[in-house]
């Protein structure tokens, strides 16, 4: 989320895109709004996990991949705090 080369702009975008996919793989509906949200705090979510772990991705492509990972990672903590799906 740091990385100078991801401006906001691309970031809403690729947060969208990363949003969607998850969307689609956890198998929810969700709006393009919550996509774009939850592909921007995922991936900031995921940044952190992955640092603490040693594991740098940079670029667009270490965006998208971590917004995906932390968009899946919200979702499912969702769906375990209510319960059904979400």
């Amino acid at each position: 989320m740091g990385d100078p080369e991801i401006g906001w702009i691309a970031a809403i975008i690729f947060g969208g895109i990363a949003g969607w996919l998850a969307e689609r793989f956890m198998k929810s509906d969700m709006g393009v709004l919550m996509n774009i949200v939850l592909g921007i705090v995922g991936a900031a979510i995921a940044s952190a996990i992955f640092g603490y772990f040693g594991v740098a991705l940079g670029g667009w492509i270490g965006y998208l991949i971590a917004g995906f990972v932390g968009a899946c990672l919200l979702i499912w903590i969702v769906r375990a705090l209510r319960g059904r799906p979400a």
